[in-house]
């Protein structure tokens, strides 16, 4: 689509906009409605769309993409009445009488760029967000995951007229056309280099912008955890989709005295999980490209891996890989890792670790395995990061429950839930003033009893 069409597209959704359509709860019910009938309807073409892209297997396709886009869709269907209604709020005595409240209103003609490594969910989640709120929305899906962008644009072109939400396809072209038009909101997902684009384009518009980015989110094991426990759940939450994942642990702190027994109970989950040999199981994923299973590959040392490491070109896959020894400043430990590569640092004294910790950039998750309540007490209240969990990993985005946002290098804006009503909207502050009655004292000439009587007022 050229930068002219988009700009048309654009200006009929505005209109769209302006007749007041997407305004009413019933329009947004139908819409989410048609959607989630939608979703289900395509079940089958989803799934095969996500292991085209990403070799993703059935059940990792329902369950962390599909499945979870429909939880988000049923859950704003649900509660979208109450979050659209206007809130009364109290009225000071002294803009008496009258009555105050927050109205909350879509931002307008919104655009949702959503990546490849989730390109299902982290396209529908925020759209049915949108819609809810009562925008309409262009949308636009990676172009690494074409199958998935496919499937998506056939469901939204059966769900809805392009005025009101719209795919366009394409690459870096696309992208650019779409950032030069003035939204009203972008909602982008992916990478800090790519984010810093977008909200350097957005300025230029002064367009209020939600950016979910990434980061090197460390996952801390001390010596009180429950270390197969620890190191089940890890495994599961790091090799999920090949460890494209924006949450995944990116590496592990461990402690010093349960080091080996951890590594040892790493190695083990990984065979459970998938197999003495991985790249041999049909359920394990794939690099997205050649460009970044050649970015991985340039970060294993062999000298450090002490699991995995095996790498199959032609199938675009690396083996599940555990590297030990490792130091701050080793090569995987410079960038964000989105791969399935377990760097495993020790550590002696737990203090000492919170407090490098807070020089580090602020990652989008943290992690914490312990049984000690001060350590939690700790990692909670004094490191700064989007969210995270104690005694697990990445299950903290999978509610619609809680907001789900980074904080500084990480991102800004939250979504899910609530939350996700709330970042796509703007909510007017209003005051109904009544005409019957109109005191005197703001008015000049101010009378000295008047005066007084404010000053009382407000100060005591």
């Amino acid at each position: 689509m050229t930068g002219s069409e988009i700009a048309l597209l654009l200006e009929r959704q505005r209109a769209y906009y302006r007749s007041g359509a997407t305004l009413s709860v019933s329009c947004r019910l139908q819409a989410l409605k048609r959607l989630r009938a939608a979703v289900r309807r395509y079940q089958n073409e989803i799934g095969e769309a996500l292991r085209s892209d990403l070799g993703k297997s059935r059940d990792e396709s329902f369950l962390c993409e599909s499945g979870l886009a429909l939880t988000e869709i049923s859950y704003m269907i649900r509660h979208v009445k109450r979050f659209a209604r206007r809130k009364r709020v109290r009225t000071p005595l002294a803009q008496f009488p009258s009555r105050s409240y927050r109205q909350p209103m879509p931002y307008g003609n919104v655009l949702i760029l959503s990546p490849w490594n989730y390109p299902f969910l982290l396209t529908v989640e925020p759209l049915a967000d949108a819609i809810a709120a009562g925008n309409t929305a262009i949308v636009k899906p990676s172009a690494y995951s074409p199958a998935t962008a496919r499937i998506v644009e056939k469901i939204i072109g059966e769900c809805f007229d392009p005025e009101y939400v719209a795919v366009v396809t394409g690459g870096r072209a696309e992208n650019q056309a779409l950032l030069e038009q003035k939204f009203d909101l972008i909602f982008f997902t992916g990478s800090q280099t790519v984010g810093k684009e977008v909200l350097r384009r957005a300025a230029e518009h002064l367009i209020p912008t939600i950016l979910e980015l990434g980061g090197k989110s460390p996952c801390i094991v001390d010596a009180s955890a429950d270390i197969p426990l620890a190191a089940r759940r890890i495994v599961w939450g790091k090799y999920l989709n090949c460890g494209q994942t924006c949450v995944a642990p990116d590496y592990i702190l461990c402690q010093e005295p349960v080091k080996e027994a951890f590594t040892r109970a790493v190695i083990s989950e990984i065979k459970r999980q998938y197999g003495d040999r991985p790249l041999e199981n049909v359920e394990y994923g794939r690099i997205v490209n050649e460009k970044h299973l050649a970015r991985l590959s340039s970060l294993i040392d062999p000298e450090k891996v002490v699991f995995g490491g095996e790498i199959d070109s032609a199938g675009c896959r690396i083996a599940p890989t555990v590297m030990d020894g490792v130091t701050w400043d080793d090569a995987v430990m410079g960038e964000e890792i989105f791969g399935p590569i377990l760097p495993i640092l020790t550590f002696d004294d737990f203090d000492a670790i919170v407090d490098e910790l807070k020089t580090k950039d602020k990652p989008l998750a943290l992690y914490l395995f312990t049984k000690d309540r001060e350590h939690v007490r700790r990692v909670t209240m004094e490191l700064s990061y989007g969210g995270g969990c104690i005694n697990d990993v990445v299950i903290h985005l999978a509610t619609s429950e809680m907001g789900f946002g980074g904080v500084g290098e990480s991102g800004m804006g939250a979504y899910h839930g609530r939350a996700g009503f709330d970042a796509f909207s703007h909510v007017k502050s209003i005051v109904d003033k009544k005409t019957w009655l109109d005191l005197p004292m703001r008015y000049r000439p101010h009378e000295n009893r008047f005066y007084r009587w404010l000053m009382h007022l407000f100060l005591g």
